[in-house]
């Protein structure tokens, strides 16, 4: 039998996202990162959701435009950057696509994976996406690449929050580890140095869920800005893209996620956390304090009430759609 279509409206997506802020708005559980000093000063009781759909409507409540730290989040647009340049199959081949079942920067499985770094969403591949960010051995045009690709995604500009980026390096002794042994491995592209501050630099950069729900359309949208309508990366990356989503956004986590959410997403130790439906929106919601795993315990909720009010699992048979589409908005 084939799949069924049911349509939801924009106000649907409204009702559900209010819904979701007023029930948990003054839920506790979890707390800010700690190993990163600056993560540990803001204010807990920050909540904002975003959702954007692929016509360009944004619905959004809380405190969806604070600027917070991408952190970890950083890694899918460097891993769509580093597509961009070199392409999907590359990219396989030198990063690869695994998830590791193991926390998000653990060296123990880049040892284990005997030289791959797994997937670019993990800490050293993200290292390793980062150095192949062209032109190799120019750090000031690689960094240029970075962030015009974020802004490109967004529709906005981000720049670096200087006390995180200054708090990050103060303690990034572990990435350092994994940077020089991606060196002894020959799965690092250009000095490692160079491309361990890249990495630093883009998980300091400030961003909000208003910004990260446009950038998940954009992916949602086959590459598609919906706000600032350009075709920012060929539409056959985005399966790729949503499929290393799927896979470890959530880490060692991602599986018990899946299960309860059927919402692909990436999470980072900043709050944030990014939400992909194809052919449907990007979802977004920012909370500081984590569970155990580095990641927000009130946007997981926030997210999985609204993908529960909804009916929408990417994993159903039923396929649903807004504002009466039928897969991705027509352009």
């Amino acid at each position: 039998m084939a799949a069924s279509h049911k349509n939801i409206t924009t106000d649907e997506v409204r009702t559900a996202v209010e819904n979701a802020y007023n029930k948990l708005r003054t839920t506790t559980g979890g707390k800010n990162a700690d190993y990163i000093p600056y993560l540990a000063s803001i204010d807990p009781n920050l909540f904002g959701i975003c959702v954007c759909l692929l016509d360009g409507t944004i619905v959004s409540v809380g405190d969806a435009d604070h600027i917070f730290g991408i952190e970890s989040v950083s890694k899918v647009p460097t891993a769509i950057l580093a597509m961009r340049e070199y392409g999907a199959l590359d990219i396989l081949e030198k990063v690869g696509a695994d998830a590791t079942g193991l926390p998000f920067n653990s060296i123990m499985a880049l040892l284990l994976e005997k030289d791959r770094p797994s997937s670019p969403l993990v800490n050293a591949g993200a290292i390793a996406a980062c150095s192949l960010v062209e032109p190799v051995g120019n750090a000031d045009e690689k960094w240029k690449a970075i962030v015009n690709n974020i802004a490109e995604l967004t529709g906005r500009e981000p720049q670096v929050i200087e006390e995180l980026y200054k708090s990050e390096s103060a303690t990034d002794f572990n990435n350092r580890s994994i940077a020089w042994l991606l060196k002894d491995y020959g799965r690092i592209y250009d000095d490692p140095d160079l491309s361990l501050d890249l990495y630093t630099r883009q998980c300091s950069l400030g961003i909000t869920a208003h910004d990260l729900a446009i950038m998940g359309a954009t992916i949602a949208n086959d590459g598609y800005n919906p706000v600032t309508n350009k075709q920012v990366f060929d539409a056959d990356l985005a399966p790729k893209v949503t499929s290393m989503i799927t896979t470890v956004g959530f880490y060692e986590r991602t599986g018990d996620w899946l299960y309860k959410s059927g919402l692909p997403a990436k999470s980072g130790v900043g709050g944030g956390v990014l939400g992909v439906m194809p052919g449907m929106f990007g979802i977004a919601a920012f909370s500081p304090p984590l569970d155990d795993a580095g990641n927000s315990v009130k946007a997981q909720l926030a997210l999985r009430e609204i993908m529960a009010e909804l009916g929408l699992n990417i994993f159903a048979a039923s396929r649903l759609c807004v504002c009466g589409c039928q897969g991705a908005s027509a352009r």
